[in-house]
């Protein structure tokens, strides 16, 4: 279906499309052998909950237990080393030397506040529990089961694939509204820029000219130096844009078209607009990073 062409009753239809498709994404749970995992994202890196891990080990088992073993500890600390420029390494000499021992009881907050490790901590709250970084959580897999590790790779797996199935729909439905809303653009051209006597090929000189004056106020750039820079590059400026990048370019045409109908010439209409591309690009990648804290 070609919704450039049809009612606004598709276009809403690609919208909730869209809705949903992030409401998808907000589910923060995979299930491995039975048992469902909580997880969420910190800058882009997984931390899954081996607080819900620990049901599927046979027995009365503590991450306490897990802890103890000096394998762990030895594990924990090479990979803060390797992940984590702020990790005290003096305080873990002197907990692997500990590690093992009958008497000596290590939790995940003594060891964050003495270490400053990243890779696991307890989390209060929704959610809240134990959680640790993928790499971490694999290792905790295994202390399960070799079973529950292959299983948990396996679960992840097709969970990154869905992320990215899901984000290649979003992208492609917002990219459909921006040419949905391109046509409320050039309409709103056609009814107050372009004089009637106008050759076709003039008419065609003034909405690219109002298209570059978005991608200007956008990406600092027109579609024609975009190409010289990128000769090799298939499709256009636009094809390349980020999914932020696409929403606000949808904002940017239907508030020119509303400048354009209110008869403010080009001038104005760019300063204003790279002020819109701005102000809503912070306020996207603001809330995206707020997203990733949740």
């Amino acid at each position: 279906m070609n919704l450039i062409h049809q009612s606004p009753n598709d276009y809403i239809i690609v919208i909730l499309l869209i809705n949903l498709l992030k409401i998808e994404l907000m589910k923060k749970e995979i299930v491995v052998k039975g048992i469902s995992l909580n997880l969420f994202k910190i800058n882009n890196d997984d931390f899954v909950s081996i607080s819900d891990m620990i049901k599927a080990k046979d027995g009365n088992y503590f991450i306490s237990d897990w802890l103890r073993n000096r394998n762990t500890i030895e594990f924990l600390g090479f990979w803060e080393k390797v992940n984590n420029p702020n990790f005290n390494c003096g305080e873990f000499d002197i907990i692997k030397s500990k590690a093992g021992l009958n008497n000596y009881r290590l939790s995940v907050k003594d060891w964050v506040e003495k270490t400053n490790a990243i890779g696991i901590f307890a989390k209060t709250g929704r959610y809240g529990g134990t959680y640790s970084h993928i790499d971490i959580a694999l290792e905790f897999g295994m202390w399960i089961s070799a079973e529950f590790k292959v299983y948990l790779i396996k679960e992840f797996k097709r969970l990154k694939e869905a992320e990215t199935n899901h984000q290649n729909l979003e992208w492609s439905l917002q990219r459909m509204i921006s040419k949905i809303n391109y046509h409320i653009h050039t309409d709103a051209i056609k009814e107050n820029l372009i004089p009637k006597t106008l050759t076709k090929e003039q008419a065609a000189n003034v909405y690219a000219n109002e298209a570059d004056l978005l991608n200007v106020a956008l990406f600092g750039i027109t579609a024609q130096q975009w190409k010289h820079k990128n000769p090799k590059s298939e499709g256009n400026l636009r094809d390349q844009a980020t999914l932020e990048q696409l929403v606000v370019l949808s904002n940017m045409e239907s508030i020119n078209a509303l400048l354009i109908q209110q008869g403010v010439d080009s001038q104005e209409r760019i300063i204003q607009l790279n002020q819109v591309a701005i102000t809503q690009m912070k306020s996207l990648m603001t809330a995206k990073g707020l997203k990733r804290l949740d």
